[in-house]
């Protein structure tokens, strides 16, 4: 197996990392393998697919009236 060395980590960032493997139950190193194993994992959408999917939202919802969130918001306060 490969092995990676990072240097000058934040020092925030390494109390943080610790903080996530305690409450997960891992070491330091198996929760930033982890983390590492997720970030190369996740889908990837380049930019023309995530146009087409807004596009078909704005078709979807077009002429449509929506009440104002702030006034929702309001009402829900009280």
């Amino acid at each position: 197996m490969a092995q990676i060395l990072v240097r000058n980590l934040n020092k925030r960032i390494v109390t943080r990392l610790k903080e996530r493997a305690k409450k997960d139950g891992r070491s330091l190193q198996s929760e930033v393998k982890t983390i590492l194993e997720q970030a190369v994992n996740e889908p990837v959408m380049d930019l023309s697919e995530a146009k087409k999917i807004s596009d078909q939202f704005q078709l979807k919802f077009k002429g449509r009236k929506f009440p104002s969130s702030t006034r929702l918001l309001h009402e829900d306060r009280k």
